[in-house]
């Protein structure tokens, strides 16, 4: 796997000592993710029908590592949508949003579903599921994970951020952003996404992220929760962003977020300096059985 040595230079930067442990991480074979939907059955009755090599993802209650070979999403279990196959670490948004029966809850970078499946699951067929994708296309498929997971308190939009902030000023309890990404956490996942790669995405998609989190935040009613997401190691996507936030909107502040061991904290220097940004987490793939993800 051949990495840009641009990029090889700027995680030398970030990661110092580490940076050898990381590079090995990509001679290890990548992993695969099971969800269970806890709002057709539960993950002990699931555990007593599986006729999958199921290992527990340690931080996820409902998640399991699975083998390549046994081949999930070919087996009636999936098309009857009693799971969801989702990289290990992209589950960790959706479990980590405190979600509540009654919630008003919004995705607004949701397709193809991951993490809308598992909100809609948590509500348990109360309150309220918006779920929205600016693509057309993902939309659809977007439709069909949340129809096939038995998701009945939710409806699918196809907008820009900024209209839906025009109508649902100040509505929702909670809002997800896992927002779109230079992808620098997938290259293992996925070594198409190291082509995509150039010095300048970061940069270009910081500018996305802030557009679409001032947004958020004008969906959020007082004393929501947002919960920021990408799956990038770039400072300027991550600490950067959230910085940004923080200056914008003095009403915001970071909640601190469960620590498991592996989780990394943010780091300020990574951001404008302030120490609120410890508060963040890093999932290194080089620490933990997953890909590279931030959360705050």
């Amino acid at each position: 796997m051949e990495l840009p040595q641009k990029y090889l230079d700027s995680m030398k930067e970030l990661l110092g000592d580490e940076f050898q442990a990381y590079l090995d991480s990509f001679s290890q074979k990548r992993l695969y993710g099971l969800r269970v939907n806890n709002l057709k059955i539960s993950t002990e009755d699931f555990l007593k029908i599986s006729p999958f090599k199921l290992k527990k993802i340690p931080w996820i209650d409902n998640g399991f590592y699975y083998e390549e070979e046994d081949k999930p999403a070919k087996h009636p279990y999936y098309f009857a949508g009693l799971y969801y196959l989702q990289e290990p670490s992209a589950m960790t948004p959706a479990s980590i949003l405190p979600i509540e029966h009654g919630d008003k809850v919004l995705d607004v970078c949701a397709a193809p579903g991951g993490k809308s499946t598992e909100l809609g699951a948590r509500l348990g067929g109360t309150g309220l599921l918006v779920s929205n994708d600016i693509s057309a296309s993902r939309a659809k498929a977007l439709l069909k994970n949340l129809e096939v997971f038995g998701i009945s308190n939710a409806f699918v939009t196809n907008e820009v951020p900024q209209n839906l902030a025009e109508r649902f000023e100040g509505f929702f309890d909670k809002v997800l952003i896992d927002a779109p990404c230079s992808g620098e956490g997938m290259f293992r996942k996925d070594p198409a996404v190291i082509k995509t790669w150039e010095e300048e995405r970061p940069e270009y998609f910081a500018k996305l992220q802030k557009d679409i989190l001032k947004n958020g935040v004008r969906m959020l009613r007082p004393g929501g929760k947002l919960l920021y997401s990408t799956c990038t190691f770039a400072p300027v996507e991550n600490e950067g962003s959230i910085s940004w936030i923080l200056e914008q909107c003095p009403e915001m502040e970071l909640i601190p977020i469960e620590g498991y061991e592996g989780f990394s904290e943010g780091n300020p220097a990574w951001g404008d300096g302030r120490e609120e940004l410890r508060r963040c987490v890093r999932i290194w793939p080089h620490k933990m059985k997953g890909e590279g993800h931030f959360l705050a």
